[in-house]
């Protein structure tokens, strides 16, 4: 049966997993221990690139941000299929374990991550592993999966360095996803150790910095001389929360703006407040209509106040498509060893992930496996169970590989088959995000009493 994996092969594989336990421990304390957050994580790329190295890989790099991808041949023709390992860490304030310096700690379990993917990398080279498998295996350690340090982030896309904030999208841009078929990653969750679980979809989002620009004056002696940036960036916020009931309760609208900057002195009307806000939803059609909906609220809340607002719209993630068959095999993997498998294709995810991006290409899985507790991205957050936070993870990945590229890879070709991805390629994916790349002032006075409020197709004199 092609849904099942012989005793004795899971055993063979198994054992091999086993005798680099050490090795992908160590790896994931090491990282838990030197959290690093977006494109900063060369730490534990060169940790990784290291222990690659060793096992007798040849690594390719991204260039001048972390992360690289390996790859295995199995000697016969097939499909390849890509592994990634998230570097990243958090921002979390009050976090016992956070870098007392940066505040980066890793809440999200990406250290598991990481150092399941240098686990796999080993099991992969003991004998008997690939037997009987075709195709191409490509281990991707990828950086910032979390969208976070806007202002940072945008600067270096400003500098050349990145084209996109997204280490996936990053990675599509530079073509180290070229020539992949199907993608997989595993994510550590606060659920029972040796538990997994598989849902459907998620939302994506694009990210926004919002500058409100008024006219600073004394608060107290000549408020009425001043034009009140804060004033003008609550009535955005009320706007906003205004149009809540306008979204469509299947398009998954969030939208969470905050406040970065409100002011420097108490005895100044504020001059410039800034702030940073994601708009969530179900599909890229939805996000853009929820979108000129926010650039209106926040437009017209600085021309209230008579301040200036410049927006600034980028792409953040793309809704993560699902595969209905590659979920199948993911259950099918998880349930041959794991003690239990929750089982929800039809679950929709109000949070994101750049493997949204890859799903807009070809299909992806993104399961959960238990062996932390605490709240995902809080400060209760630990690696409870390591055993079963890595090792599980790996054990996944290997019996899903099996699963997809035994008998000709025969599964795998079904789920490329099956699967109808919303763009034809990388090229034309990009371009599409491409097209939510904002840089507005929005608010336009012509100094005879008439306000334009100018959102582009939505220009609008008041």
């Amino acid at each position: 049966m092609e849904n099942q994996i012989d005793t004795k092969r899971k055993e063979l594989l198994f054992g091999n997993i086993s005798r680099h336990r050490q090795l992908t421990l160590n790896a994931c304390q090491y990282i838990w221990e030197n959290p690093e957050t977006g494109f900063r994580e060369w730490k534990a790329h060169r940790y990784l690139w290291d222990a690659f190295t060793a096992l007798g890989y040849s690594p390719v790099a991204a260039g001048n941000i972390p992360g690289f991808y390996a790859d295995i041949d199995t000697g016969r023709p097939g499909p390849t299929v890509l592994v990634f390992g998230e570097l990243d860490a958090l921002l979390v304030e009050g976090h016992p374990d956070a870098d007392p310096e940066t505040g980066a700690v890793h809440a999200c379990g990406h250290c598991c991550q990481a150092a399941a993917l240098l686990g796999l990398a080993a099991a992969l080279k003991e004998p008997g592993s690939l037997e009987g498998l075709c195709g191409k295996i490509r281990l991707t350690a990828v950086p910032a999966e979390e969208l976070i340090e806007i202002e940072y982030r945008e600067q270096l896309r400003r500098d050349g360095i990145i084209h996109y904030y997204g280490g996936k999208p990053e990675f599509m841009y530079r073509g180290m996803l070229d020539g992949a078929d199907v993608a997989m990653m595993c994510h550590s969750a606060s659920i029972p150790s040796h538990v997994g679980a598989i849902r459907g979809g998620g939302n994506g989002f694009i990210t926004k910095q919002i500058t409100y620009m008024g006219r600073s004056s004394h608060a107290g002696g000549a408020p009425h001389a001043g034009v009140n940036a804060l004033y003008a960036a609550n009535q955005g916020l009320n706007s906003i929360n205004a149009l809540r009931e306008t979204f469509r309760d299947n398009a998954h609208i969030r939208v969470h703006p905050i406040i970065t900057k409100g002011g420097t002195a108490v005895n100044a009307i504020p001059d410039c407040v800034t702030m940073e806000c994601y708009v969530r939803g179900a599909s890229m059609e939805a996000i853009r209509s929820a979108n000129q909906k926010v650039n209106r609220a926040l437009a017209a809340s600085a021309a209230a106040l008579g301040a200036e607002v410049m927006l600034q719209d980028r792409p953040g993630y793309s809704p993560r498509s699902r595969s209905l068959a590659f979920l199948e095999l993911a259950r099918d993997a998880m349930e041959s060893f794991l003690v239990k498998t929750s089982y929800g294709p039809d679950t929709w995810s109000g949070g994101s992930t750049d493997l949204g991006d890859v799903s807009c290409v070809m299909p992806v899985i993104h399961p959960l496996i238990g062996g932390v507790v605490g709240g995902a991205h809080g400060v209760d957050y630990r690696i409870a169970d390591p055993e079963a936070a890595c090792l599980d993870i790996v054990r996944f990945h290997m019996l899903a590989l099996e699963l997809l590229l035994r008998n000709d890879a025969r599964r795998c070709y079904s789920i490329m088959e099956d699967y109808q991805p919303p763009f034809t390629g990388i090229g034309e994916y990009l371009a599409y995000t491409n097209g939510f790349i904002l840089d507005r002032n929005a608010v336009r006075y012509d100094g005879h009493g008439n306000v334009l409020l100018n959102l582009g197709t939505e220009e609008k004199t008041i």
